[in-house]
C-alpha cells in the first residue's frame, strides 16, 4: 500500500508525514505488502495500442453444475433437484429457471458442462493458472494474472497489469485467486481494498515534496538490494515510480470511485449486499462493473470471487438466492462489454473449483464432487451460443468431450495473442515452463 499521511501522532517528520507511513512507502515488508511492491517491474518496450484482457469470476466453494446449466429432469428425484429448465435463445438449449437474463441473451455465453481433473481441495489454484495444485514448482505455479504481468507489465502507468477484487478474508485459499507463484510479489494482483482506495490520493502533500520523498526511497532501496539476497528487492526503484505514477495521475482512485458511474447503468448491474457470508466470501455485485472499469483503464487480469458455494445443507435455498444476483451481475457485465465494442478483446470465464454430487444428501445439500464440473465463456470474440461436452443421466460423469483445465487456459492464453506450444517461463531454478501442461491446445469448437 503506497500511504501518503497529512500529520501523524508522534514520531512524525517535519513536513507533516509521519514515521510509519513514510516507512509503509518504501519498506518491502514480508508480511504485507505495499502498492508499490505489487506493480510491474519487466514492462516490455514497444507495447502495442492492441489491449487484451482477461476476467476471471470464481465462484469459490463449488456450484452445483446439474441445478444451474446441466438439469437432468429424467433423473430420479433424489438427484434432478428442485428447479426447472427453461429454453433459451439458442435453439435446444436450456439451463435453471433462475437464470432468466441469461437465457435470453445466451447466444452470448458458451456452456462448458463436462470440465474434468479437478483435484477436489477447497482452492483456486486451478481455476487461476490452469495447473494441479499438487507438486509445484518452488514457489508455487503463478496465476494468469501475474503471467501477464510478467510478460506484457502496464499497458499505462495508471493501471497495475493484475488487480483482484477478492478480500483476504475467511478462508484465504477460496477467496484469494491471485497467487504470482514462482514470479514472486512484483507480479501479485494489486487488491484495491477500501482502506487502499483511500490512499490512492494526495493529503497534505505537494507533488515537488512527494517527489523528494521518492528520491530518498529510490537511496534506500538501492542500499537494501545490496543487502538482500533473496531477491526480492529487485526492481524495486521501477515498482516505485509506476507506483507514483499511479498516485500522481489519480485515475485508479477515479476508476474504483463507482459513484462516477451512471445511476441506471449500477441499477443493471445490482448492488448486492457487502455484508460477507459466514465464511468471509463477498455477495458484491458492484465487483462485477469494477471489473469492466479496470479493463477499461488498462488492466490485463481482473479476477473475482462471488459468494460461497459449498452447499452441503440447503442448497435449493441458497441457489434462490445466489442464481438470481449471478443472473445480474454475470449478465450485465457481458451486455456491458458488447455495448462498449470491448467484447473482441475481452475474454470472460466463470467456474468453480469442482462440481456437486449427483446425489441430495439428507440435507438438502450436495457435497464435493471433483469428477466434473461446469464453466462458463463469453465474449473474447469466440463462438458462442452452443454447448461443450456432455454428462451421463445422473450428471455424475463427462460422456461426452471432456474439457481439462490446461484446455481452459490454453484458450484464454490464445485468445490473449500468446503461443503456448512455445513460449517458456522459466521457475525459480531456470526450469523454463510452458504456459500450459499436457501439450493441451485452445478449444477448437469456440476458436
Amino acid at each position: 500500500m503506497l500511504k501518503i499521511s497529512a500529520g501523524g501522532n508522534g514520531g512524525g517528520f517535519c513536513d507533516g508525514i509521519a514515521r510509519r507511513d513514510f516507512i509503509r512507502i518504501g519498506a518491502m515488508g514480508v508480511g504485507g505488502m505495499t502498492m508499490a511492491n505489487l506493480l510491474e517491474a519487466d514492462a516490455r518496450a514497444g507495447i502495442g495500442s492492441s489491449h487484451k484482457a482477461i476476467i476471471n469470476i470464481f465462484l469459490p466453494g463449488g456450484p452445483p453444475h446439474q441445478d444451474m446449466f446441466d438439469l437432468k429432469m429424467e433423473a430420479p428425484r433424489e438427484i434432478r433437484g428442485e428447479f426447472k429448465p427453461i429454453s433459451t435463445n439458442v435453439p435446444g438449449l436450456q439451463i435453471c429457471e433462475e437464470f432468466p437474463r441469461m437465457a435470453k441473451m445466451m447466444d452470448k455465453f458458451t456452456v462448458i458442462r463436462s470440465i474434468v481433473g479437478a483435484q477436489g481441495g477447497h482452492d483456486a489454484v486451478q481455476c487461476t493458472t490452469g495447473r494441479s495444485p499438487r507438486n509445484q514448482p518452488p514457489g508455487g505455479w503463478p496465476s494468469i494474472g501475474s503471467t501477464l504481468s510478467k510478460l506484457e507489465g502496464q499497458v499505462n502507468p495508471d493501471a497495475p497489469p493484475f488487480v483482484g477484487l477478492s478480500p483476504k478474508t475467511g478462508h484465504i485459499q477460496w477467496s484469494d485467486p491471485g497467487q504470482s507463484g514462482f514470479l514472486g510479489p512484483a507480479h501479485a494482483a494489486f487488491r484495491p481494498s477500501a482502506e487502499g482506495k483511500e490512499d490512492m490520493t494526495l493529503t497534505g502533500i505537494t507533488l515537488d515534496r512527494l517527489g523528494d520523498r521518492m528520491k530518498l526511497l529510490n537511496s534506500f532501496d538501492r542500499f537494501r538490494r545490496e543487502m538482500d539476497n533473496s531477491g526480492l528487492m529487485e526492481g524495486m526503484d521501477t515498482y516505485n515510480q509506476q507506483a507514483y505514477g499511479m498516485l500522481t495521475t489519480g485515475k485508479l482512485a477515479e476508476t474504483l470511485d463507482l459513484e462516477k458511474e451512471d445511476t441506471k447503468l449500477r441499477d443493471r448491474y445490482g448492488r448486492g449486499t457487502a455484508k460477507l457470508t459466514a465464511d468471509g466470501a463477498p455477495k458484491l455485485l458492484d465487483h462485477f462493473l469494477l471489473a469492466r472499469r479496470l479493463v477499461e483503464v488498462g488492466v490485463r487480469c481482473v479476477t473475482l470471487s462471488f459468494s460461497r458455494w459449498d452447499w452441503h445443507g440447503g442448497n435449493f435455498n441458497r441457489g434462490r438466492q445466489d442464481f438470481p444476483m449471478l443472473d445480474q451481475g454475470l449478465t450485465a457485465l457481458v451486455e456491458d462489454l458488447h455495448n462498449r465494442g470491448m467484447d473482441k478483446d475481452v475474454t470472460v470465464v466463470c467456474w468453480g473449483e469442482f462440481g456437486r454430487t449427483p446425489t441430495i444428501n439428507k440435507d438438502a445439500g450436495r457435497d464435493h464432487w471433483p469428477r466434473v464440473s461446469m464453466a462458463l465463456l463469453a465474449c473474447g470474440g469466440l463462438n458462442h451460443g452452443q454447448v461443450i461436452g456432455a454428462t451421463d443421466r445422473l450428471a455424475g460423469e463427462a460422456v461426452e468431450r471432456p474439457v481439462t483445465f490446461p484446455e481452459m487456459f490454453a484458450t484464454l492464453y490464445h485468445n490473449l495473442g500468446y503461443n503456448v506450444n512455445e513460449l517458456r517461463i522459466p521457475d525459480l531454478n531456470g526450469i523454463p515452463r510452458y504456459l500450459v501442461d499436457d501439450n493441451a491446445q485452445p478449444l477448437p469448437e469456440v476458436i
